[in-house]
């Protein structure tokens, strides 16, 4: 019998949250430093996040090669569980699933068993399959549990995903959200258009992780016409792995777009391109993305959070100039940081 979303969660990822991907803490001998995972989760949480997605990009893929992925999962878990019997909320489990189908259903049935109520489905590895392979695929895994589609950036990895692909994968009943990432407008444009002529754009969450446009995402309403009629929709929420720094400040952005008025707009768009100029740093745009991973530890690393750069990948390193494009950021733009909320509660977190 598949998992499927409790109403009262579908209702607030509807509604729209702020769900960071959450790192992985690794201790220098590429171990999984329980410590800090904890304090991260528990730094998002605190911060006001409505929810965790752990095992994804951001928490590096590689955790699954290095038999890490149930024991993140299980962290993940038990810390969201402690979190929402002290404060009585609800928060959305996510857990990221991968690979050709034999391992997506293994870990959609790890992410069941655990209790995570979705998974964030990536497709990179059936790249160059066609449509009607993806959708059984999509199908498969969404017999488990229920399913958050993600359009991952070809520059890290993703394949190209058409329109007539969305339109399907919205068509499958046990998906519940999209988490749009191909940093492409046009391409975040095919995914809506697919959502809106599937017939369940009432049903379906559409989230950005398109970290390099996130306040402009969350404030465009997107009217199409569908069979001659137009649909609107908003993008409500945001699953992104810039959120896994300056957290607190996310949850208070989010929380002004959410009450904007039209006289508010110009002031958010204009802090949204602060907010992409951070991103561009945090990710290393100039190199096409490769040391994201590794500019979102560094944030980490100055606040505390993290003890050092570590990771499975030799290859996730920072690049040359990247270190003093971050630095150039938090002195820019030092009202985006939350240094002071860390270090409030960082003690307490780290216990």
């Amino acid at each position: 019998m598949k998992n499927t979303l409790p109403q009262d969660l579908n209702k607030l990822l509807l509604e729209g949250l702020v769900i960071p991907a959450n790192p992985t803490a690794l201790t220098k001998d590429l171990k999984l430093d329980e410590k800090r995972q904890r304090a991260l989760s528990r730094y998002y949480l605190d911060a006001g996040s409505g929810g965790l997605a752990i095992g994804v990009h951001t928490s590096q893929f590689e955790i699954r090669d290095a038999g890490l992925y149930q024991p993140v999962l299980e962290l993940g878990k038990e810390e969201m569980d402690a979190f929402c019997a002290k404060s009585g909320k609800k928060i959305m489990r996510i857990s990221g699933v991968l690979g050709q189908t034999p391992q997506a259903l293994k870990e959609a049935r790890i992410s069941a068993d655990l209790g995570y109520h979705a998974v964030l489905l990536g497709l990179a590895a059936l790249k160059g399959k066609s449509n009607a392979e993806l959708i059984e695929h999509c199908k498969a895994v969404a017999e488990i549990t229920p399913v958050i589609g993600f359009y991952l950036q070809p520059s890290v990895g993703g394949g190209l995903l058409d329109f007539e692909f969305w339109r399907e994968f919205a068509r499958i009943s046990n998906v519940v959200a999209i988490k749009m990432a191909p940093f492409d407008r046009y391409q975040t444009i095919d995914v809506v258009r697919g959502v809106a002529a599937s017939g369940r754009a009432n049903e379906i969450a559409l989230y950005t992780g398109n970290d390099d446009n996130i306040v402009a995402d969350l404030l465009t309403p997107y009217s199409l016409p569908v069979n001659g009629e137009n649909v609107t929709l908003r993008i409500t929420g945001g699953l992104l792995g810039h959120w896994a720094v300056w957290n607190q400040k996310a949850v208070q952005l989010f929380s002004r777009i959410k009450s904007a008025t039209p006289q508010d707009i110009p002031d958010l768009l204009a802090l949204g391109i602060k907010i992409t100029d951070s991103n561009a740093a945090f990710f290393d745009s100039k190199n096409k993305f490769k040391g994201s991973i590794a500019g979102i530890h560094e944030v980490l690393i100055r606040q505390g959070l993290l003890e050092g750069n570590h990771t499975i990948s030799p290859k996730e390193v920072l690049s040359p100039g990247q270190k003093e494009e971050i630095d150039r950021v938090y002195q820019d733009y030092p009202e985006l940081n939350d240094d002071i909320f860390v270090q409030e509660n960082l003690d307490k977190w780290l216990t």
